[in-house]
């Protein structure tokens, strides 16, 4: 399928001793990046299309969220299993210490897989990730994805009532299809918070000194998802990390500053 201006197609990966195919869009051309989505699951964006113009992005889709599959879910047990899968599947693509972005959610995954395997990603970026958890600075996770949908986007974004944000909030445009999109989005978020639930805290923290690669941790300074301290506590964990925050900027980075969020990815990739 073509999406924005990436021509993007599936691929499926066998995992977990036959019990799994994963499906992982890719689109793009030069060195592999793998990007992991955030709770509500894969959403080709405008950033994918940027990133598929110097590198082969590889984007897998969670256990369960895939349409069509939604109880493969029912494979993976606990948030351990899940990291196994996810090497696995890396290596049945064949990539080789792959370049990384993961986002929220997706930031947690990649930077345990970071830290389990420290030989996996040759570079690492981490866009306002779940993990890690003070009691100073409280997540309100479980207050978003439980609270009513119209507030799901204070959230998120910094400026909820921009173009930006209700573009990247957007339901189908036939409304025949709105009904299925909600429940896939609603499935989605069960499935990621299988793992996110109390609290999104597996012990990162006591592992994130075992990454020893370019790791750029990216936040938006009006985060009211995930607190902007985090930023701080992920850079003084991960050595030689850079951190960057984007003043007048949400959870969401690149729909609050796009082209902030563009440069510094581009910069640090390309470093």
């Amino acid at each position: 399928m073509t999406t924005g201006t990436a021509d993007v197609r599936d691929e499926t990966v066998e995992v977990w001793n036959g019990l799994l195919r994963l499906r992982v869009k890719v689109a793009g051309d030069g060195p592999p990046l793998l990007y992991f989505h955030p709770l509500p699951g894969l959403a080709w964006q405008p950033l994918l299309d940027q990133l598929a113009q110097r590198h082969t992005v590889y984007a897998p889709e969670h256990p369960g969220t895939s349409p069509g599959d939604p109880q493969a879910i029912a494979q993976v047990q606990t948030f351990t299993e899940l990291l196994l899968v996810y090497e696995e599947a890396i290596r049945a693509l064949g990539l080789e210490r792959p370049a990384a972005f993961g986002q929220s959610f997706g930031g947690m995954v990649a930077a345990d897989l970071a830290a389990t395997f420290p030989a996996l990603f040759g570079r690492l970026v981490l866009a306002a990730p779940l993990g890690l958890w003070r009691d100073d600075a409280p997540i309100p996770l479980m207050e978003m994805i439980s609270g009513a949908p119209e507030d799901t986007p204070k959230y998120l974004f910094a400026h909820p009532e921009s173009e930006a944000a209700r573009a990247a909030m957007a339901l189908p445009a036939d409304p025949e299809l709105i009904p299925k999109a909600i429940a896939q989005s609603t499935w989605n978020v069960g499935c990621t918070t299988k793992f996110a639930w109390p609290i999104a805290d597996h012990g990162l923290g006591r592992r994130l000194h075992r990454i020893r690669i370019p790791v750029l941790v990216l936040w938006g300074r009006r985060d009211a998802l995930v607190p902007v301290a985090y930023a701080a506590e992920f850079g003084g964990r991960i050595a030689g990390s850079q951190v960057e925050v984007l003043d007048d900027c949400g959870h969401v980075v690149q729909a609050d500053q796009p082209e902030r969020t563009w440069t510094a990815i581009s910069e640090f990739l390309g470093g």
